[in-house]
């Protein structure tokens, strides 16, 4: 393998476990599991609207045609939207994985429903919508990314990380079928365990994530070139499973598929085929968030809190939202293009995978009944301000996101683009809305408005960042309102997250750990400044305005979860 050691360590350690653990389940196999008795409505009852749910991980607000991109194909994406309804102001409650995808499924807050940081599990009993649609006699099914366990798990302690080595694609979760992927096949999920059997040649050609591992003709971080073949990448794999499903699931009652991309989130490592046929990173020009300059990176980031210029000179490794090797100040303007080259070419197989799955849906008579939503858990850098990859960072580049929904056509919604802020809170209400059930209290969002008139009322989004390390100790508490994003930092901790102190010998030797004391914060006034480059948290002709917003941020912070749940593992 072409792997770094520790890489490739780490991959051998999960593959034993993988097969430790299958051959245990062999051992001590149980009668498989009766399917559950779906409640069928009779032949004369209305028919109930599906819901295809898709995901992808990373990606930001403009990466999409209909959303501003200039560089990325993406037609299927595009015509869902001009059929449907565009979200142009929509925000994640949490700018990394795990507490992002837990809003989606539970309708909470993070500090709500208790994952606050990568590490923690979503615990078992949660009420999740995936479990009431079930209950409402909906087929359910989640195809690709996960991400209610953590993933830096090589003895597979975690039930999602050995559902494939125990030969089970469910029920877990609310979800009847599940067939899990992540980026690339070093865990044991059951993509990797697929290609571990199926194309085992095929391993060495990805890209080791977290790992900060130089590569592609510039040497940017965690680029490869992936010699797979397409059809073995993971991104089509989930849409054939999803695609198979579909087929053989029974046709008279309806179905909530969650289909979640693991792309276009590092490691950047599509197959090389794809990139070398439809972009050349040599024609990209920088992304305009990008300030040109050394200097005048540095320039912007010293008027915001310290560990954002920490992080850029290296002070601060940033182990909450990128791999520590990175090393941001000697990142090449090459390097960048050669990583959004990377991106774009993921982001068009992703659209190209969707269409897969939309055609087969017309085929099967679907289309006409099923409302599709398309969405990331969160944005990336991506270059802006001279960085890439995400962390307690909150600008538009990590808190925006693409949100579409396209309507199943026999509900007559006409297409719309609606302004008003809305977040991923808002997805399970809406969800439930759709298959016609109450929306839970304990819910925080609300369906999402269709039109201008169903937004009104809609002044604010809100999200938050709690550090998974106790040594890095960070809180974030944003709010979007009136085209201003204001960020308060509370007061350091050290006593809250996870200690892990083999992993943070390794990820945090050498950093400068910031601390504040509570006054620090960030404010934005995004329609003159759309890139976040001038904070005027301290500017004082705008204190009334700041004041006014943190004390509204104040007045709408969800409740927390009691106690606080345990970080587990490191991400």
């Amino acid at each position: 393998m072409s792997l770094a050691p520790a890489a490739r360590a780490l991959v051998y350690l999960a593959r034993a476990a993988f097969l430790a653990r299958a051959a245990a389940a062999r051992a001590t196999s149980r009668e498989p599991q009766t399917p559950r008795t779906r409640r069928r409505h009779p032949p004369d009852a209305p028919r109930r609207r599906n819901i295809l749910f898709v995901t992808v991980d990373q990606q930001r607000f403009d990466a999409l045609g209909v959303t501003g991109g200039k560089i990325a194909r993406t037609p299927v994406a595009d015509a869902l939207a001009a059929a449907g309804i565009v979200y142009r102001r929509a925000h994640v409650q949490n700018v990394v994985c795990m507490p992002s995808r837990s809003t989606m499924i539970t309708g909470q807050h993070p500090l709500t429903h208790g994952v606050v940081a990568n590490g923690i599990s979503l615990p078992e009993d949660s009420p999740t919508v995936a479990h009431l649609l079930q209950g409402a006699g909906y087929d359910t099914a989640l195809f690709g990314k996960a991400h209610f366990d953590p993933h830096l798990d090589p003895l597979l302690r975690f039930a999602e990380n050995r559902l494939a080595a125990e030969s089970s694609s469910g029920p877990w979760r609310g979800f009847d079928h599940v067939e899990l992927a992540t980026h690339g096949p070093i865990i044991g999920q059951h993509y990797g365990a697929w290609l571990w059997s199926q194309h085992p040649r095929e391993i060495a050609g990805f890209g080791a994530v977290l790992t900060g591992s130089g590569g592609g003709d510039t040497g940017a971080p965690e680029v490869k070139h992936n010699p797979i073949q397409r059809e073995h990448y993971h991104t089509d794999w989930i849409a054939r499973r999803a695609i198979a499903w579909l087929r053989k699931r029974p046709q008279d009652g309806p179905f909530f598929c969650w289909i979640s991309f693991p792309d276009p989130h590092h490691p950047f490592d599509p197959p090389h085929d794809e990139v070398k046929r439809r972009i050349d990173w040599r024609d990209l020009p920088l992304p305009p968030g990008h300030p040109g300059s050394p200097e005048a990176i540095r320039a912007i980031l010293t008027r915001k809190p310290r560990h954002w210029l920490d992080w850029y000179e290296r002070r601060h490794r940033n182990p909450e939202g990128g791999p520590t090797g990175f090393d941001p100040g000697s990142l090449t303007h090459d390097q960048v293009r050669e990583v959004n080259a990377m991106i774009h070419v993921e982001n068009e197989l992703i659209d190209e995978a969707l269409g897969q799955v939309l055609a087969e849906l017309r085929v099967l008579g679907e289309e006409p009944y099923t409302d599709v939503f398309y969405t990331s858990d969160h944005g990336e850098l991506q270059g802006d301000l001279g960085l890439l990859f995400k962390g307690p960072y909150h600008v538009e580049s990590l808190l925006r996101v693409p949100l579409l929904w396209r309507p199943a056509p026999i509900a007559g919604i006409p297409p719309a683009t609606v302004e008003a802020p809305v977040g991923h809170v808002d997805l399970a209400p809406t969800f439930c809305a759709i298959a016609g059930l109450p929306v839970p209290s304990a819910m925080q969002g609300g369906p999402l408005p269709t039109d201008r008139a169903s937004a009104a009322g809609r002044e604010r989004v809100l999200t938050t960042f709690d550090s998974q390390f106790a040594a890095v100790g960070m809180h974030l508490r944003t709010i979007y309102r009136d085209g201003w994003i204001c960020t308060a930092y509370l007061p350091s901790t050290t006593d809250r997250g996870g200690q892990f102190p083999f992993y943070w010998r390794v990820w945090g030797h050498g950093s400068t750990l910031p601390r504040y004391d509570g006054s620090e914060g960030e404010l934005y006034d995004v329609r003159a400044d759309p890139w976040q480059w001038d904070n005027r948290w301290n500017d004082a002709s705008v204190r009334p305005w700041r004041d006014e917003l943190l004390a509204d941020l104040r007045a709408h912070m969800p409740p927390t979860h009691a106690p606080p749940l345990l970080v587990s593992a490191p991400t």
